[in-house]
């Protein structure tokens, strides 16, 4: 069953056309991967989806409810956290701090919870290091940790639905491997996850299913195994 689906979405920035009859699905449970190269439309799609930016026609649904007009503070509340690519911690907060962000905005008694989760305990099992972090300033956090406390962030919402821009970009090689298992320990409690990658073996290391971009298109739409088949494909992404 869908938790999220896009149709024919049409998105523009200022004149120009950025995502060209967009239509994806992400089932629950489940972690589907947008593949494509840099300026394909990736993060638009993200952006389109949490509602920073407006299509000028399409559908999006969110739980079986249109949010095609919704502002993105009413997705958040609705259960859908966003990962930015540029990771977003605000410097002049703790991590703990960054973490409670979420809570202060909207207010406690306004994040869902459909899944039942225990989600700032369930938080720090997936991050421990949070817990050595608690007091460290975000302006002083390495590339791996900032994309941490995003990711940790965007749980604190309590999500259904995860968007992840580009989690595995940057990392060293094992902190990569690290940080791709927690995504699945996040998929593990049930909430459904929209990644977006520029890289095949990050996009193999997570998902369960795959969409390739170019030009703002959906241009495949299958499993990793199906993918690698595609010498074109792979070229493509790569290139």
């Amino acid at each position: 069953m869908a938790i999220l689906e896009l149709e024919k979405v049409n998105t523009f920035i200022d004149k120009v056309q950025v995502l060209r009859n967009v239509s994806l699905k992400v089932d629950k449970g489940e972690i589907v991967c947008l593949l494509g190269r840099n300026g394909a439309g990736k993060t638009s799609t993200i952006r389109t989806t949490i509602g920073l930016l407006k299509p000028r026609d399409g559908k999006i649904t969110f739980k079986d409810q249109e949010i095609t007009k919704l502002p993105p503070y009413k997705r958040a509340k609705l259960g859908i956290g966003l990962a930015p690519d540029y990771r977003g911690v605000f410097t002049d907060l703790t991590v703990w701090e960054n973490l409670q962000y979420p809570k202060w905005v909207i207010g406690e008694k306004n994040l869902s919870n459909d899944l039942g989760v225990d989600f700032e305990k369930e938080t720090f099992n997936i991050f421990p290091e949070l817990n050595q972090l608690r007091n460290r300033s975000g302006m002083v956090l390495s590339g791996g940790e900032g994309k941490m406390v995003s990711a940790a962030r965007a749980l604190m919402l309590r999500p259904s639905l995860l968007l992840l821009d580009e989690p595995l970009e940057g990392l060293a090689p094992i902190i990569k491997l690290r940080f791709a298992e927690r995504i699945k320990k996040i998929r593990d409690l049930g909430i459904s996850i929209l990644t977006a990658e520029s890289n095949l073996p990050n996009a193999s290391r997570i998902a369960n299913k795959v969409y390739v971009i170019e030009r703002g298109e959906i241009i495949f739409e299958g499993t990793i195994e199906e993918l690698s088949k595609d010498e074109k494909l792979r070229i493509l992404i790569s290139g």
